[in-house]
Order: C-alpha cells, then sequence, then structure tokens
C-alpha cells in the first residue's frame, strides 16, 4: 500500500517530466514582396556603396532574420512571374520572353495561389501583373489591384480593381493604391491566413518623381528606392500594429537583377557587378531575398544556399500545409525549413533562362546551352571562362552541370520564341541593352 501511495504522490511529476506531443504549429500568414528591377547592388545589407544606411526597413527586415546571398530569378519581368507562380522553369511553360509569358494558361498550369487557396488562405495581390495572362483572379487571386496599362505605372488616372475599373479625375499616384489595397486586405482578413503578393512597380521606369520628392530634384532614382523601401516599412508596421509579426512570414526579392536606370552606378565595395537586367550573367538574375519571421526564424542569419525563383511555390506550400498540385513536372524545392531556423536540404545547382539561352549554375561553377564553363569563384564581379582541357576539378564540374542539363533537356521544351531577349551569344559577353518592359 505505502508503495502504492508513494507512486500515486509522484504521478503529477511525472506526467510533467514527459514530452507532450507538440501542438501542430498554427498556419502562418504569408507577405510576399516583390520589387521591380532591384539587384543585391541596390539594398544596403548588400555592401550597395550607393543604398548604404538608405534602404533602413529592408535591411531590418534582414537584422530580424535571414538575407540569401544566391537567389536566383529570371533575368526579364514575365518569365521571373511565369517561374514564382507556376512552379516550373520557362521551357516547361513556355513563358520564356516578355514577348511570350502570357501564354502559359491557368488552366493548364499549377497556379500558386490556387494551392494556397484551396489550403484555407485568403489571396489576394497588389501591383505589376502585366506579361502573366489572363487576370490575376483567374490565376487564385481572391482580391487585386492592378495596373490597365502597358508602360511604366506611377502616376495615373485609372486602376483596375478585382476586374473593375476604377477611374479618378486627378492622377493617383499608383504605388500608394497599392499600398491602401494591402493595408485594407490585411485588416479584414486578420483573422485567417492569408498570402498576400505585393509585385510592386517599383523601381521600374520610368524613373518618375515620388510623392516625398523634393522640388527641383532632376534624377529620381534614389527616391524611388526611397519610397520602396518605406513601402515595406509601412507593411510591417502594419503587422506589429495589429499584432501579426510573429504570424507572418515575410519574403522579399527582386525580379531580376538592376536595370539600366541604376546598374551603371551602382556597385558593391567599388565594383561592378558583371551584367545586367536582360542579360544571361550575375547581374541579370543574381538578386536579394530577404525572409524575416519573428520568433521563428533566428536573427541575423546569413545563408548560402542556392536558391532559385521556381522554390517560392514548394516552400509556401509547405508552409501553409497545402497540397502540391499532382500530376505536374515541378522543379520547386522548398527552403522553408530553413525558414524554420533548420538546416533544410539546400538544392545543388540553379537553372536561368531566357528565350532560346541558358546555363545551369553551382556553388564554384556554371555552364551554358552552348557548353562554356565559368569558375564563379569571383562572382557576382567576374565570371572567369575555363578552358576545356583545364583541371580535374573543373573537368568534375563541367561533367555534373552537363548531366544535369541533360536531364532537363530544356531544347525539347516550350521555347517558341527562342532568341528574343537574349542578345548575348555564347557566355554572354554583350551586354543586352534593357528592353521596355
Amino acid at each position: 500500500m505505502h508503495r502504492l501511495v508513494t507512486l500515486i504522490c509522484a504521478l503529477p511529476s511525472l506526467l510533467l517530466a514527459t514530452p507532450l506531443p507538440a501542438a501542430p504549429a498554427a498556419k502562418p500568414n504569408i507577405l510576399f514582396i516583390l520589387s521591380d528591377d532591384q539587384g543585391l547592388d541596390g539594398v544596403g545589407c548588400y555592401g550597395s556603396d550607393r543604398f548604404q544606411g538608405k534602404t533602413p526597413n529592408l535591411d531590418k527586415l534582414a537584422e530580424s532574420g535571414a538575407r540569401f546571398t544566391h537567389c536566383y530569378s529570371m533575368p526579364l519581368c514575365g518569365p521571373s512571374r511565369c517561374v514564382i507562380n507556376t512552379g516550373r522553369y520557362t521551357f516547361r511553360s513556355g513563358g520564356t520572353s516578355n514577348q511570350n509569358a502570357g501564354q502559359p494558361s491557368f488552366n493548364d498550369e499549377p497556379s500558386l495561389a490556387r494551392t494556397l487557396k484551396q489550403a484555407g488562405y485568403a489571396t489576394g495581390m497588389a501591383g505589376k501583373w502585366r506579361q502573366v495572362g489572363a487576370t490575376p483572379g483567374d490565376w487564385g487571386f481572391d482580391e487585386w489591384l492592378t495596373d490597365p496599362t502597358a508602360g511604366g505605372w506611377f502616376w495615373q488616372k485609372s486602376y483596375t480593381k478585382n476586374g473593375q475599373l476604377i477611374e479618378s479625375k486627378q492622377d493617383v499616384y499608383c504605388p500608394d493604391a497599392c499600398m491602401d489595397f494591402t493595408l485594407d486586405f490585411i485588416r479584414r482578413h486578420r483573422d485567417q491566413p492569408f498570402y498576400f503578393y505585393f509585385p510592386t512597380h517599383l523601381i521600374h521606369g520610368p524613373i518618375l518623381k515620388t510623392p516625398d520628392s523634393k522640388a527641383g530634384t532632376q534624377d529620381y532614382y534614389e527616391d524611388n528606392v526611397a519610397c520602396l523601401d518605406k513601402q515595406v516599412g509601412q507593411l510591417v508596421a502594419e503587422l506589429e500594429k495589429l499584432g501579426l509579426r510573429e504570424k507572418t512570414v515575410i519574403v522579399f526579392t527582386g525580379d531580376n537583377g538592376t536595370a539600366r536606370f541604376g546598374a551603371d552606378r551602382s556597385t558593391l565595395g567599388g565594383r561592378r557587378i558583371n551584367g545586367q537586367k536582360g542579360t544571361l550573367l550575375e547581374g541579370g538574375s543574381r538578386v536579394p531575398l530577404l525572409a524575416s519571421w519573428k520568433g521563428t526564424l533566428p536573427a541575423g542569419k546569413v545563408l548560402n544556399d542556392l536558391v532559385d525563383f521556381s522554390d517560392f511555390f514548394a516552400t509556401f506550400a509547405e508552409l501553409a500545409g497545402a497540397k502540391m498540385p499532382e500530376g505536374v513536372k515541378f522543379d520547386s524545392r522548398s527552403f522553408a525549413p530553413q525558414l524554420r531556423g533548420e538546416p533544410g536540404t539546400p538544392r545543388e545547382w540553379i537553372y536561368v533562362q531566357l528565350g532560346g539561352h541558358w546555363y545551369v549554375r553551382e556553388q564554384g561553377y556554371k555552364l551554358t546551352q552552348g557548353g562554356e564553363l565559368f569558375d564563379m569563384s569571383d562572382a557576382p564581379f567576374v565570371e572567369k571562362p575555363v578552358a576545356a582541357d583545364a583541371g580535374d576539378a573543373a573537368k568534375a564540374a563541367r561533367a555534373r552541370l552537363q548531366a544535369v542539363l541533360d536531364k532537363l533537356n530544356p531544347a525539347a521544351g516550350k521555347n517558341s520564341m527562342a532568341g528574343e531577349g537574349a542578345k548575348k551569344g555564347k557566355a554572354g559577353k554583350k551586354k543586352k541593352k534593357a528592353g521596355k518592359v
């Protein structure tokens, strides 16, 4: 009897000492901010000489979470958006250039927004949709605001909201209209998980004044970067105000490298990045990627993991507990573990394509579709050609990367506009003038 009494008395402490199964984590909100034409040299925390201390809100995102050093987009706006929204490389969907990025159909392709919507998320977007076909609503967004024009979209008298043309008698600064729409969406959906895609037109050309530009200013480029950074701060402040900061994963990246408006004057540590928007060089596709998830992702991390734009699909789907669409060949690799502060399983290579030209890159080397191998040890500043009879390390890299290209087989894909938007021939030594996008 004495032993039984002792056991009963000890039972509460034994139960406390026994680990209980962890409660399933609530689905986080996902705020995905996509800037336009902003490469590494446009963000202070990446070492930009021109913008050191001038992107405080983006820098705070990095300080509060993680800064990825090797994220790769496609070299132009349209193809990047195709890859984001489908999780597939452009030779699979056919959106290989700005001219044909609208051809992939929401009826045939998987949709990131639709996938998250099926997992119980409210979905919204505000900003640039141009070059992706149909409407955001067709691709799974419940609510959306975008531009009805084919050119740059800043001071206008109209915009499209949920399919309806909204007109004003006075010019509206459209990035502000996008911000108002976004803040309203977040407030109304604060009690349910939401996915909001914020593809701002900043800092795409034409480079015009902002509401904060001072009279007499001649060069508005830095004003546009400041406006973008200010909007990032507004979004974070609203999440804080609503008590959603720890419930929201914030991801920021750029749709391609810096355009001609900034590439000629922006450097990292006094050095120019090799190439710019529209080229199959580091300056065309290597872009900033910042992630912040307060309370989950440890602060101040710098991750050298390779990431490409197809990866957002699988990453957001995993965070949302969503089921990936079946019967589809995806290229997407989730980096959700890294957003939880775990090592994850980083990819070994990334793939970039523009028109009928492409390359595959690992940490140390890059191989083009024409068979040119480059030593990337001094990237993003130098891409050093490697001779065919180079040493064992280079030969092994060539074999690895060629095996990747052989398996992908982009030449057999949907490349109906091969050569569009990629004027650089072998290795991209000729810089393509950034096109009007």
